[in-house]
């Protein structure tokens, strides 16, 4: 008998209190309420916070006026900075402005692509790419939501944290936070939980021993599932001792910093572009969506237990300029039969993602915390191509 194959690995989430997370959500708070009055807005919002202020800067171009400041203190507020003596305080933080508009350089390439110039009658020509780059999609069988299973856990987990700090039911419980569970495979399948790491900020007046039992009993062990946790499961809760300051007071916050907890938590590539701030036209974040969704009709259509995408873009240029998918020898098919595949069944120009999934409407706040995959809700968490894709793939399978 073979043996078997043992492995760990481990991905990490943060809560929406985190500092990153909290400017990355503001960032598509202001995206939100521009889409929503002025669809054809050019978006690419960046928030940086830091002890009692917020920064936006950016490039802006839009016919619509909003409130960017209140904008951004209701979104502190929402999250729960509201006391300036835990760090932060959303009615009394400074919020600085410093929007420019697009470079006209870089309008002349999205308004009007390089094929849609040379009197191209398609009007999905039209717009060219916001940038040039390479984005990445990633869907596996190992949860409900065809997520890995330990960046799914590690979200679960400090959603949990947010809950229970707003319910009241850990009320010494502040915004900030992190999980990372490492999950054990065995010949590739999820077989255990070998750690779980939580830190969490805290009032003063909380013991260590307190808060270590009840964010095990009513945070760690509420989520993870008992068939995954055994004798030899570790749990490191707060390891330091103490999280007392924390949120921007603690550590300064930027957006685009948390890319690989917003995608898959380490287990596939990624092409280094950030999400949060970015109107669609910016393939760094509408070719990642669309990427994600193809990967996932795919392994719900059985075509394969896992795939990773790679698609790539010109600056001004609406056609991808490559695109590549990996099976990890699961598919049912070859590889470059499934790109075939792809390319037969899915527009990968931006407007048509766009028009596919619906995204010029003000969807994006959600996705800024706890991962932009794996929630329902989510246009291209849809898996409505599946008979597409089987009824294309019969040439292959035959």
């Amino acid at each position: 008998m073979a043996k078997q194959k043992v492995r760990f690995f481990t991905s990490e989430s943060v809560t929406e209190g985190h500092p990153d997370k909290m400017c990355d959500q503001i960032s598509d708070a202001i995206l939100d309420a521009i889409i929503e009055k002025d669809p054809d807005a050019r978006v690419a919002c960046e928030t940086t916070a830091c002890t009692g202020m917020v920064h936006i800067m950016g490039e802006i171009s839009t016919s619509c006026y909003v409130d960017i400041p209140t904008i951004v203190r209701d979104t502190v507020r929402e999250i729960g900075y509201t006391r300036a003596k835990y760090g932060f305080d959303a009615d009394t933080c400074a919020v600085l402005t410093s929007i420019n508009e697009q470079s006209p350089d870089i309008a002349l390439g999205v308004d009007n692509s390089s094929e849609f110039k040379k009197d191209s009658s398609d009007i999905e020509d039209k717009i060219g790419a916001g940038d040039q780059g390479m984005m990445f999609g990633y869907a596996c069988n190992e949860t409900p939501e065809l997520m890995p299973l330990p960046i799914m856990l590690a979200h679960k987990l400090t959603k949990k944290l947010s809950e229970v700090r707003k319910s009241g039911k850990l009320d010494y419980l502040l915004p900030d936070g992190k999980s990372q569970v490492t999950v054990e495979y065995r010949d590739d399948v999820p077989a255990r939980v070998d750690a779980v790491v939580i830190s969490t900020q805290h009032t003063k007046d909380v013991s260590t021993e307190k808060l270590r039992e009840e964010v095990k009993k009513h945070v760690i062990l509420e989520v993870i599932p008992c068939e995954l946790i055994d004798e030899n499961t570790k749990f490191f809760i707060n390891p330091t001792g103490r999280f007392e300051v924390g949120g921007p007071h603690g550590d300064s916050g930027l957006t685009g910093r948390k890319i690989i907890v917003d995608t898959y938590g380490g287990y596939c590539p990624h092409g280094g572009g950030a999400f949060s701030g970015k109107d669609p036209t910016k393939v760094d974040r509408s070719a990642a969506y669309m990427s994600r969704y193809i990967c996932k009709n795919i392994v719900a259509a059985g075509l394969a237990d896992k795939v990773c995408m790679e698609v790539s873009y010109a600056i001004g240029v609406a056609k991808p300029v490559s695109v590549c998918i990996d099976t990890f020898g699961t598919g049912k098919i070859s590889d470059n039969c499934l790109e075939q595949l792809v390319c037969e069944t899915f527009d990968l120009r931006p407007k048509a993602i766009i028009d596919k999934l619906g995204l010029l409407n003000p969807i994006y706040k959600k996705t800024a915390a706890y991962g932009h995959f794996g929630k329902d809700g989510l246009p291209w968490e849809k898996v409505d191509m599946v008979d597409d894709l089987l009824n294309n793939a019969q040439k292959f399978l035959k």
